[in-house]
C-alpha cells in the first residue's frame, strides 16, 4: 500500500501542495483512459500532445491526485494537486518510489550508443541466463523477465513501465537486468530515479537529428547518461571511437574502455571473418562465434568484459557467448537452393549501413554480384537519406532504393531525398521501386547462383508504417516465401 506521501520527495521538486497527501495511491498514469479510482495522474506535455488538456478526463475517470507542471483554472475539491517544476522528472522518481525502488534490488546494466545496443543488451541477457543467473532485458525487440516475454514499444520504456517491469523481475528473484539507453530516454528524463550499477558505450554516428537537431545535442544526450552513473558503478566505453573518452570526461563511474585496434583494459584481435561467423583472439584464446562482421566483433568483446566486471568466470561466459546465434533482424542470413545468400539487418543509419557493406565486402569472393535493397523511414531524421543512398551505391555492384516506413511522408518524397546523394558514376546501379516487396522480388531476380543480396533497414520489424497505420510486412518472411517459391 503506497499513501501520496510515500511518494513525495525532494527530488521530485514539488513546488506546491493543494490537499491531503494521506490518500492511497493505487497506480501512476500517463494516459488518462488508463485511470481508475485511486490513481495518480502525470500531466505531460509531449511532442505531439499535452497531458493538462486531459486533467478533467483523469479526473472523470477516478484519478485522486493530479501531478502538473501549472495548475487547471478550476480544481476539484476531492483531488490533490502537486504543482511540479517538471512533471517528467517527477514522474521518473516518484514511479520509482511507487515501485519501492526496484533497480536497487538488482544490478542493472544500461547500454547506449547509435548502433550496437540492442544485439549487446540480448547477448548479455542470453549470457546471464546461460550462466544460470536469472535475468531480465529492456530492448527494442521484447523486454524479458526471466523466462517470461514482455511485447516491446520503444527502446526504452516510459519510468511507469520500467519500474513495473522491474518490480516484476525482482519478485521472480532476478540478479541482474540489461536495458538499453536511448538518447531520447535521456532528455525526456525516462530513466530519472533508476539506479545503475554500470553503463555502456558502444559507438555515436548520425542519427536522430530530427529530435536532437544537432549532432552535439545527440552527443550531450547519451553523455548525459554517464555524468549521472554513481560512484560505485562502472561505465565502459569503445576506445575506438572518438567519443568514447568524451562519455566518460564527468563521470563519477569507475572507467574501463574496449578496442580491436588498440591497447585498453580489454582487447581482441580478428583472426577470421566469414559468412559462417568470426574468430577471435579474446584474452589470448581463439574462439569462434557464430556472429558476423567487425561491428560483432565489438558487440562480443564488451559482453566478454561486462562479464567479467561483474565477476563472472572467463571460461564459461566464451562458451556460452561462442554458441549464440544473431539477434533477431541483425545480418541474419538466408541461403536460397539456387546458391543465392540474402542477409536481412536493421541497419537505419549511414553507420550501420556501412558497417554491414564492409563486413560483406570483407568476406565475398568478389566474384559475385552485391545486390542491396534498402530505403529510409519517413518523420524521421532526413538528412541521413542521402548519405544512406550514397553509401549502398558506392558499395553495392546494384542498388534498389525502396518504402521503408513511410510513416505520415510521401514515400516519394523520401526517395527524391535518398537519390540527391547517388554519385554520377553510380546511378547507372540503382534501380527505384517504391513497393517494397517488389524491390525485393526485383533484386531476387536480378540475383544469380553466388550472388549476395541485402535487404537493409527494417530488420526485426514485422510491419509497415503507413498513414498512422501498421501493415503486416517480414522482410525475411518475404524472402524466405520467394526463395521457397523457386524449389
Amino acid at each position: 500500500m503506497k499513501y501520496l506521501r510515500d511518494l513525495l520527495s525532494t527530488q521530485a521538486e514539488v513546488i506546491d501542495i493543494i490537499g491531503p497527501t494521506e490518500i492511497e495511491i493505487k497506480s501512476i498514469e500517463l494516459d488518462s483512459r488508463k485511470v481508475f479510482h485511486g490513481s495518480l495522474f502525470f500531466a505531460m506535455k509531449g511532442i505531439s500532445a499535452d497531458g493538462h488538456e486531459f486533467i478533467d478526463q483523469a479526473i472523470k475517470n477516478g484519478a485522486i491526485a493530479i501531478a502538473c507542471e501549472h495548475l487547471p483554472e478550476h480544481l476539484t475539491e476531492s483531488v490533490t494537486y502537486l504543482l511540479v517544476k517538471h512533471s517528467s522528472s517527477a514522474l521518473g522518481i516518484m514511479a520509482s518510489e511507487f515501485y519501492d525502488n526496484p533497480s536497487s534490488k538488482l544490478k542493472l546494466v544500461g547500454v547506449t550508443g547509435t548502433n550496437g545496443k540492442t544485439t549487446t543488451v540480448n547477448l548479455l541477457y542470453q549470457v546471464f541466463r546461460g550462466l544460470g543467473i536469472k535475468t531480465g532485458l529492456l530492448s527494442t525487440i521484447v523486454n524479458r523477465i526471466d523466462e517470461e516475454s514482455v511485447p516491446s514499444t520503444h527502446t526504452t520504456p516510459d519510468p511507469i513501465q520500467i519500474n513495473e517491469l522491474l518490480a516484476r523481475m525482482v519478485a521472480v528473484g532476478c540478479q541482474y537486468c540489461f536495458m538499453e539507453v536511448s538518447s531520447h530516454a535521456v532528455t525526456q528524463n525516462r530513466i530519472l530515479g533508476l539506479c545503475f550499477k554500470g553503463g555502456i558505450f558502444t559507438n555515436l554516428t548520425h542519427d536522430h537529428l530530427d529530435y536532437h537537431g544537432t549532432f552535439d545535442a545527440y552527443l550531450k544526450a547519451k553523455k548525459q547518461f554517464f555524468d549521472n552513473l554513481p560512484d560505485d558503478a562502472f561505465a565502459i566505453v569503445n576506445k575506438d571511437d572518438r567519443n568514447g573518452i568524451v562519455m566518460v570526461q564527468n563521470t563519477k563511474a569507475q572507467v574501463y574502455s574496449y578496442s580491436l585496434r588498440s591497447l585498453a583494459d580489454f582487447h581482441c584481435r580478428i583472426v577470421e571473418n566469414q559468412f559462417q561467423g568470426l574468430q577471435l583472439n579474446l584474452d589470448g584464446k581463439d574462439c569462434w562465434f557464430r556472429l558476423i562482421g567487425v561491428f560483432n566483433a565489438y558487440n562480443l568483446l564488451v559482453v566478454y568484459s561486462v562479464a567479467q566486471l561483474l565477476g563472472q568466470d572467463k571460461d564459461q561466459t566464451l562458451t556460452i557467448l561462442s554458441s549464440l546465434e544473431p539477434v533477431d533482424g541483425r545480418f541474419n542470413t538466408v541461403y536460397s537452393p539456387g546458391g543465392i545468400t540474402a542477409i536481412v539487418d536493421y541497419a537505419h543509419t549511414p553507420d550501420a549501413l556501412q558497417n554491414v557493406l564492409e563486413t560483406i565486402q570483407s568476406i565475398r569472393t568478389h566474384k559475385e554480384q552485391l545486390i542491396t535493397v534498402v530505403g529510409a523511414g519517413g518523420n524521421r531524421d532526413s538528412a541521413k537519406r542521402p548519405i544512406m543512398a550514397q553509401i549502398a551505391s558506392r558499395l553495392s555492384d546494384r542498388v534498389i532504393l525502396t518504402s521503408d516506413n513511410p510513416r505520415f511522408e510521401e514515400p516519394e518524397k523520401i526517395l527524391d531525398d535518398m537519390k540527391k546523394g547517388i554519385e554520377s558514376q553510380n546511378t547507372s546501379k540503382v534501380l527505384v521501386i517504391q513497393n517494397r516487396e517488389e524491390a525485393i522480388k526485383t533484386a531476387y531476380a536480378l540475383a544469380k547462383p553466388g550472388d549476395i543480396l541485402l535487404v537493409a533497414g527494417k530488420g526485426h520489424e514485422t510491419y509497415q508504417e503507413i498513414k498512422g497505420v501498421k501493415y503486416p510486412f517480414d522482410d525475411k518472411k518475404i524472402v524466405r516465401n520467394i526463395m521457397n517459391s523457386e524449389q
